[in-house]
């Protein structure tokens, strides 16, 4: 099974300290698509005990991913990074099927799937 999503070396790193600082080691980490934003789509990323039927699951870096299967062609080629600066740190997601994004990073669409805008 092909991987949809990259989770760099580093963005691993932060994620399995954010499972040890959150007591959430041997859960997955889900890496999802939700209707609203700016642009019509979001990101979301968090932890889960168990897949579901509807999840295909994967493994990086020692880490478990669940996408769900009507997520993947969205997050088709995502790459998921991690990027310290003087200012602080945070997830990036770079997504090569996202045609417009907003400014925040998170909210996004694709030539497919224009989601549900709301209004900033």
């Amino acid at each position: 099974m092909t991987q949809v999503v990259e989770i760099t070396e580093a963005a691993s790193f932060q994620v399995k300290e954010m499972m040890r600082h959150n007591e959430e080691e041997g859960s997955y980490l889900r890496v999802a698509v939700k209707g609203g934003g700016c642009s019509g789509l979001t990101y979301g990323m968090g932890f889960e005990p168990e897949a579901a039927e509807t999840d295909d699951e994967y493994e990086q870096h020692g880490i478990r991913i669940l996408i769900n299967k009507e997520d993947a062609p969205i997050l088709q080629g995502t790459v998921v990074d991690y990027k310290q600066s003087l200012m602080g740190g945070g997830f990036t997601i770079d997504n090569p099927n996202a045609i417009a994004s907003c400014g925040c990073g998170t909210s996004f669409r694709t030539a497919k799937k224009a989601g549900t805008p709301e209004n900033c």
